[in-house]
């Protein structure tokens, strides 16, 4: 079937009125649910084949997201749905104001190969908390993962509502030709830009959740130790293909030595002296993006190395690697890593970290580490990010009732829970009166006074008194 042809048979189901319903939602939300549950090996295996990700990182950073995600809008949706009742003026007293919540119509969400599951089926659960159908497009890259949830999908969700549509870059096209009521896109910067273009063309809204450098400031008056095991479990989660990942390091130099020497010592533990033979570190996902790490590697000093380095082409394996003394003009730091390495730049104190970030785009994500809260405070204050974690990594993105989204060049729009709702929904207001009482409004018509004019600027001015909270 053709895209267009695809596309109508969805808007003709949305146009029908199936999507309305909250039952028919909940019914929806729970076959997401039960789709994870009863497949959850098939799952775990389609993604081990595709990255070589462990059964670990897959059930905690994937397949429990999204039954959380699905779980919250059943338990929250009645809540959801209800229309929002607004503050009025005097003259408005006998009016009911009100936000009436609409499901956009046919929208189409696109996924992205580093969490094939998650960034598939979290923002379908919003969609169909709104009331929305929805075209899925996993990655063609992660193509186990994208055939398995073509397959399953249409056993557990309505399929005339929830089609599933694969290939690459020209079927990525063909889909994007076609109008859409939202697009959600999760990938790279380079490709939302396409994305978007496509989108303006029918001047459909998009939501891009898109990536960056995203920094990390560890403070002098910090336990090295801890941040050593968050950063490193951080970093090298999914072998560093996360877009929330700390993709640089600004290290305070007075402690620049002991966070070497513990993230060396952390990199040990977690993955043994051969990194390679452990069962808990993912691989590069393809030869393309193998061999851009391995550039990055070939152009950083053997003398910066602090551990890892070690690589292997016909496994697409990278070792954790650390690098240190690293400096702006790199062509490590140029672009967003996406892998297992770790540069670490040496910075004065905070004030210079600020300036650091300051000086690229806005990351989708930064983490600051201290134990002196003004420290904290000046880095919040006067550091623009898609979203923080203070003391820790990636726990912003990882709750169903905190908004997740970039800022800038990190992306546009947000989701998870209530959030994702939102995205979802057009809140449409509506004044609803009386056809009654018509003396209220009749100094607004022909012939106008001046009497009259006065009378209706006192109604409604805010300044004199006139805005209230009747409800």
């Amino acid at each position: 079937m053709c895209a267009a042809k695809l596309v109508e048979n969805v808007r003709q189901s949305f146009r029908s009125g199936v999507t309305k319903p909250i039952d028919w939602r909940i019914k929806q939300l729970n076959g997401i649910v039960k789709l994870v549950n009863e497949n959850e090996q098939l799952l775990i295996q389609a993604v081990l084949r595709d990255i070589r990700k462990p059964k670990f990182e897959t059930v905690l950073s994937e397949l429990i997201v999204v039954k959380n995600e699905a779980n919250h809008a059943i338990n929250n949706i009645h809540q959801w749905v209800q229309p929002t009742y607004l503050s009025k003026y005097l003259h408005q007293g006998f009016d009911s104001i009100y936000l009436q919540k609409e499901p956009l119509g046919v929208t189409l969400i696109i996924g992205a190969w580093n969490y094939p599951i998650l960034l598939v089926l979290a923002p379908l659960v919003g969609a169909i908390a709104a009331g929305n159908c929805a075209v899925l497009k996993p990655s063609e890259v992660s193509s186990t993962t994208a055939n398995a949830i073509a397959e399953l999908l249409p056993k557990y969700l309505d399929q005339d509502c929830f089609p599933v549509w694969q290939g690459g870059i020209e079927e990525t096209t063909e889909i994007l030709d076609q109008k859409f009521d939202h697009i959600f896109y999760t990938g790279s910067s380079f490709v939302g830009k396409k994305v978007m273009a496509a989108a303006a063309k029918n001047l459909t809204p998009v939501t891009l959740e898109l990536g960056g450098k995203s920094p990390a400031y560890i403070d002098k008056e910090s336990n090295i130790d801890i941040v050593a095991n968050r950063i490193t479990w951080g970093k090298f989660i999914n072998s560093g293909q996360t877009c929330t990942s700390c993709d640089y390091i600004l290290c305070h130099e007075a402690v620049v030595d002991e966070f070497c020497k513990a993230v060396k010592k952390r990199i040990l533990h977690c993955f043994g002296e051969d990194p390679k033979q452990s069962l808990d570190l993912s691989r590069i996902i393809n030869d393309r993006n193998f061999s851009r790490i391995a550039k990055l590697m070939d152009d950083v000093p053997s003398s910066k190395l602090v551990v890892g380095g070690v690589r292997d082409p016909s496994e697409r394996y990278i070792a954790p690697t650390v690098y240190r003394d690293i400096s702006m003009d790199d062509t490590i730091m140029q672009g967003e890593i996406f892998g297992p390495l770790m540069p670490i730049i040496s910075v004065s104190g905070h004030e210079e970290a600020i300036r650091i970030m300051n000086s690229g785009e806005k990351p989708l994500a930064m983490y600051v580490f201290s134990n002196n809260n003004k420290v904290v405070d000046d880095v919040l204050d006067n550091v623009s990010s898609g979203g923080t974690t203070v003391n820790d990594v990636l726990m912003q993105a990882a709750v169903p009732n905190v908004p997740f989204g970039g800022v800038g060049n990190s992306g546009m729009g947000s989701y998870h829970g209530k959030f994702g709702f939102n995205t979802f929904t057009h809140e449409r207001p509506v004044v609803q009166r009386t056809q009654g009482m018509e003396m209220l409004v009749e100094s607004r018509y022909p012939p106008y006074t001046e009497k009259n004019l006065s009378m209706i600027s006192w109604l409604i001015s805010e300044k004199k008194g006139g805005y209230c909270n009747i409800l």
